[in-house]
């Protein structure tokens, strides 16, 4: 007897648990994913829920390209001019990647060692300095080291067009990739 009455005492609270567990409108959620569904009502309520279905947009702006200026991000939510990142990645991709900070805009990249020369490595730093495409948007610093005698490497100048040279090929990528993108 008394099983069934500690039964009946339990029955209610179990109810008032279940029934803090979810919704009844087939959408399952499970505790902190709020944020991450396009039709939750944060989203809607703040109004980043991106109109194309594709995710919660991070700053709050679409995805339809420009941002207030000519050339732009393209909306990808970065903190620099999405052509020149990519641009800049697709440029040094040839030296292995040793750090990339898609908001502050800065890559650096390790040491590279070229086939033809085995005695002297290279390391490349750029810097996206904002979010428009321009031609002041690049920096890049390169630095050159040389193997002596005894096997050490030493810091060595660099010629002094490369770095401008670097950031010429960079700014025609983000140039190239920008017009493939307004030609789709």
């Amino acid at each position: 007897m008394r099983a069934k009455h500690l039964l009946l005492a339990l029955i209610p609270g179990l109810a008032l648990l279940g029934a803090c567990g979810g919704r009844d409108d087939g959408n399952l959620r499970t505790p902190g994913r709020d944020e991450y569904n396009d039709n939750s009502g944060r989203a809607r309520t703040l109004g980043r829920s991106d109109p194309a279905g594709t995710g919660v947009l991070i700053f709050g702006t679409d995805r339809s390209g420009d941002r207030g200026g000519a050339g732009g991000d393209s909306g990808s939510g970065l903190g620099v001019n999405a052509y020149l990142w990519r641009a800049t990645l697709d440029t040094l991709s040839f030296m292995p990647l040793a750090s990339a900070d898609p908001f502050g805009g800065v890559i650096i990249t390790d040491w590279y060692t070229p086939a033809a020369s085995p005695g002297e490595r290279f390391k490349a730093t750029a810097y996206v300095l904002g979010r428009q495409l321009r031609s002041d948007g690049i920096r890049v610093s390169l630095f050159r080291q040389i193997r002596g005698a005894n096997g050490q490497w030493s810091d060595a100048p660099v010629s002094t067009g490369t770095g401008a040279e670097l950031e010429d090929r960079v700014l025609a990528r983000a140039r190239e990739l920008r017009s493939q993108s307004a030609s789709r």
